[in-house]
Formats: C-alpha cells, sequence, structure tokens
C-alpha cells in the first residue's frame, strides 16, 4: 500500500455518471423551484422582473467598462449609449417592478397576437405538409394574447410569474430525465464492459 494514494481517481465512467446525478440534481431544484413559482405566481412576477433589472444594470455596467477599455474604436459612443440605456432601463425595473411587469405584459400579448395572426394567415395560405399544427399554433396564440390583454393590466400579476415558473417546470424536467437516462446509459456501458 505503500505509494498508494488516499483517494483512488475514479474512472471517466463514473465521472460521467456523476456528472449525469448532478444534472439530474439540478433538475429537480429547478422542478422544485418552477412548482413554487406555479403556487406563488405573484411572488414569481417580481422576483422575475427584480431578477430581470439587476440582469440590465449588471449587463449595463459591463458594457460600460468594456466601452470605456475600448476608447480609441469607432463604436465607442455606440457602446456608451447601449451601456448607458441598459443602466437606465435596469434601475427602472427595479425601482417600479410593478409598472414594468405590465408593460413586459402588454409586449408579450401584442407578440402572442401578432404571432399567433402570423401563423393563422401563414397556415391557410401556405397550406404546407404541417397545415394542422401551424393552424392550431396560430389559434393558441390568438387566444392567448386576446385572454392576456382582456385581463390586463390585472394579468401582469401573474402572467411574467406563471410563464417563468412554467419555463423552470419544464427545463427541469428536461434535466431531470437527461441526467436520469444518461446515468442509465453509462450503467448499461459499465455493465457491459465488466459483463
Amino acid at each position: 500500500m505503500v505509494g498508494r494514494s488516499k483517494s483512488p481517481r475514479r474512472s471517466p465512467a463514473a465521472r460521467l455518471g456523476r456528472s449525469f446525478g448532478l444534472l439530474a440534481a439540478l433538475g429537480i431544484i429547478l422542478v422544485l423551484a418552477g412548482i413554487v413559482g406555479l403556487i406563488y405566481v405573484g411572488v414569481a412576477t417580481l422576483t422575475t422582473m427584480l431578477l430581470f433589472g439587476w440582469l440590465l444594470l449588471i449587463g449595463g455596467l459591463v458594457g460600460l467598462a468594456q466601452a470605456i477599455q475600448s476608447r480609441g474604436t469607432n463604436f465607442f459612443w455606440l457602446a456608451v449609449v447601449v451601456a448607458a440605456l441598459n443602466i437606465a432601463a435596469g434601475v427602472v425595473v427595479i425601482r417600479r417592478p410593478e409598472a414594468s411587469a405590465a408593460a413586459l405584459t402588454m409586449f408579450a400579448a401584442l407578440l402572442f397576437l401578432a404571432g399567433g395572426l402570423f401563423r393563422l394567415v401563414g397556415s391557410v395560405v401556405v397550406r404546407g405538409p404541417q397545415f394542422g399544427w401551424t393552424l392550431l399554433q396560430g389559434v393558441i396564440g390568438l387566444l392567448l394574447g386576446i385572454l392576456v390583454l382582456a385581463n390586463w393590466p390585472h394579468s401582469s400579476l401573474y402572467v411574467i410569474g406563471t410563464f417563468f415558473s412554467l419555463e423552470l417546470l419544464f427545463d427541469g424536467l428536461g434535466l431531470l430525465a437527461m441526467g436520469l437516462g444518461g446515468r442509465r446509459v453509462v450503467d448499461m456501458v459499465e455493465g457491459g464492459r465488466v459483463a
């Protein structure tokens, strides 16, 4: 036992299996966060807006630092203007998250309406092989836009939080499935090699 290290070196398959296990654990955390967000949708909306505001503010500060480092280039002033807009938008979103959520909800509803209308008209005009699915997507987009707009500004209290929580939930389910499936494949490969 002389010269042997205390922690044996892991095989690549064991490290890969551990990585897939960590991926599954991250998936579980995201699923739980999505479920909690769907239960407390108002809190999820405000949290999302504050997170968005801080990301804008930090991104603007980083952009401003990069612009200052590139003072002699042609795009210096453009970088400064973009950084200043990000900083200003971040400050507004952080100071007024409810109003920002209302504005973002209105924008999302208009995007749903426009996207649904284009899909609906495009599916009828083109009549491609996916006609039925494209038509259904258009109808769902239109209905979603109408439902959000019909209840606006009250809908801004829950729309963004619901969408964000659903995104967390489905991303978490995808990561969980990938992690569990990957571990299963690694175990099958390892088992086949031992046999």
